[in-house]
């Protein structure tokens, strides 16, 4: 009558081995650490870089015990803040500026624990300590700053198709272009509608004062700000990296607000240097190399001759990013500010892929002239940042180009991808302004994290009290599945390696106490059948059936909450609605499966019971 098939007992074993496996490694404390990342958006932080560091600390005979490789770099853990130190000053003058080092604090999880992906969770903000920022985009700079460059689109494109017009001005959002023929209007419209469909077109005037009126359509303001906000999110986050940051946080807030969370960062000034550091890109014409090719500019005398300090006079010697040396010209053909999108695609003419490119009207002016006398030459596509100068690319010019134009080569379309990032990363694609500035000192996030263990801890103490006083066998049962299911809740936040801020353990405090109710129901349905007159089995049986209805309904309303907190909330109320929800589903599974298989191995295989331990039953009148 009461018990549970094999099959059962096996899945509440293995959830609460695993539950014990997964949160283990949160009781662990921290070791001083080093993390070295690249400095550069170009280089990439793998086994090679690995192996660099390892080497490095070894030969200066510097104790570590453990290193290892992730997204964010290369950490290594020590014994002692004075080994931290050692290292990073080694690492510093080992690595030199194309990486950064930086301090930091790794979880002492041992590496069998971590071999099966059991780490701790992070911590937010408020209880590491950090610095906030919440930046606005102006979104109105981004859409005048496309419909500018459509402006001079316009007179270029209305030029080459010898279109008659007597004027092209922008008043807010739209782009005016003036005639006098009604038939010059009318080719025109005609034209650029098909070479610019994005844009919604009306007529407008009469006699000699005739207009052509295009506006963006709002799908397209909403793809200009959607790229806007995602370009200024890519460009933040390649900022971010210098920082060293651990776990930093940079993600979207509305339609046009990023939020920057650096926890661990004390330094204000430091973190405001970086979210305003600017990376340019120029894109300038190779002048010689020494790669033999069918390019016009192939000349190995010329590279030699400059490797050996003798450089002609308006260029310069820069290197690729496969270490390949190259003469390029001072004079800059476009900058980032000229381009306005860098998307990568399949190439056209077979294997591989390219980069789609399209620039304003002045970049398109300055490309168009130079690569008319430029065709087999090479154009070197260059990153400038701290003063420091990279090629990303120098693909071989095959035709004359103007504002729209692809650069072939790469060899899959992951190397496009990473390139058109890097291309669009140095610059923002509109002006932010930091609207919210907050910093917390790590002493307050300790007190914040003593705090919320600290009302878990009674808050569960005062419960298993009063369950245990008031519900005797059957309490201390209840208060066994809240402990399980706190233990599943840890574990499943730290499987998911969530971001545990303040409101998250409020959350688990919350947890607790709502848990504890689908118990108190169990328990009092059991009570009820007792006092109708059912055997104790009958009455565990249906107490339990009888309660699951309004647990269900109860934890499904609950759970309708917290799945709207989490859609329509931004920030902290994100945070509070997983753990509440998750919290949910683990009080779910621990107060009624987990409870009733501890009851059914108490009771379940006796025949006879005289009484059940369910605390005083007091009788209606």
């Amino acid at each position: 009558m009461n018990r549970y098939p094999m099959w059962k007992y096996l899945l509440i074993a293995a959830s609460v081995i695993i539950g014990l496996l997964y949160t283990v490694p949160n009781l662990y404390g921290e070791s001083p650490a080093v993390q070295v990342s690249p400095a550069k958006a170009s280089l990439k932080a793998d086994t090679a870089l690995l192996s660099k560091v390892e080497a490095a600390l070894k030969l200066a005979d510097i104790q570590f015990n453990g290193i290892y490789l992730d997204a964010s770099g290369v950490k290594v853990r020590f014994d002692t803040p004075d080994d931290q130190l050692k290292a990073k000053d080694n690492l510093i003058s080992n690595l030199g500026e194309d990486y950064t080092v930086a301090l930091n604090l790794l979880s002492d999880t041992p590496d069998w624990l971590l071999a099966i992906g059991a780490r701790p969770m992070y911590l937010g903000l408020d209880l590491r300590g950090g610095v906030h920022f919440l930046l606005q985009v102006d979104m109105n700079t981004a859409l005048t700053k496309s419909v500018e460059s459509t402006v001079g689109d316009f007179r270029s494109a209305m030029r080459g198709e010898k279109i008659n017009y007597t004027g092209v001005s922008r008043d807010g959002l739209k782009v005016e272009v003036n005639f006098e023929d009604d038939a010059q209007r009318e080719k025109a419209r005609r034209f650029l509608s098909n070479s610019y469909p994005d844009l919604t077109y009306t007529k407008s005037g009469s006699g000699t004062e005739l207009k052509l009126i295009a506006v963006p359509s709002p799908q397209a303001q909403k793809q200009i700000q959607e790229f806007a906000l995602k370009q200024n999110l890519l460009t933040l986050h390649n900022r971010i990296n210098e920082l060293g940051v651990a776990e930093p946080i940079v993600q979207q807030q509305g339609l046009d607000r990023i939020v920057v969370q650096l926890p661990g960062v004390q330094d204000t000034a430091k973190a405001k240097e970086i979210l305003g550091r600017t990376a340019a890109l120029e894109v300038r014409m190779v002048t010689a190399h020494g790669t033999r090719s069918d390019a016009r500019d192939y000349d190995p005398s010329k590279i030699e001759d400059a490797l050996k300090g003798i450089i002609p006079a308006g260029s310069e010697l820069l290197y690729s990013r496969i270490d390949e040396p190259l003469l390029v010209s001072k004079r800059v053909v476009f900058s980032g500010e000229n381009l306005v999108n860098a998307s990568p695609q399949p190439s056209q003419q077979g294997p591989g892929s390219e980069i789609s490119v399209t620039l304003d009207s002045k970049g398109a002016g300055s490309m168009k002239l130079t690569t008319r006398e430029g065709v087999n030459r090479r154009m070197a596509v260059i990153l400038v940042e701290k003063g420091k100068k990279e090629v990303l690319t120098a693909p071989t010019i095959q035709a004359e180009l103007s504002s729209k134009f692809v650069i072939t080569g790469m060899e899959n379309l992951q190397e496009a991808n990473d390139l058109s990032l890097l291309m669009r990363a140095g610059a923002l694609a509109a002006p932010m302004e930091i609207v919210e500035e907050r910093t917390v000192g790590p002493s307050m996030g300790k007190e914040n994290i003593d705090s919320g263990i600290n009302s878990t801890l009674w808050g569960f103490a005062a419960i298993a009290v009063f369950m245990i006083m008031y519900y005797m066998l059957f309490g201390m049962v209840s208060v066994t599945a809240l402990a399980i299911n706190l233990l599943l809740l840890v574990a499943l936040l730290s499987m998911l390696q969530a971001t545990l801020t303040l409101p998250g353990l409020a959350a688990i405090a919350l947890t607790l106490g709502m848990a504890i109710d689908a118990n108190v129901l169990i328990n009092e349905r059991i009570r009820e059948e007792i006092r109708d007159g059912n055997t104790p089995q009958s009455s565990i049986r249906i107490g339990y059936e009888k309660a699951f209805g309004t647990i269900l309904d109860s934890n499904i309303t609950t759970l309708i909450a917290g799945a709207a907190l989490f859609m329509f909330g931004t920030g902290p109320i994100k945070g509070f609605a997983v753990v509440h929800v998750l919290g949910i589903m683990t009080s779910m599974f621990s107060a009624v499966m987990i409870s009733r298989g501890i009851v059914n191995l108490i009771y379940g295989y006796r025949r006879k019971i005289d009484k059940l331990s369910v605390g005083q039953i007091y009788q209606p009148n």
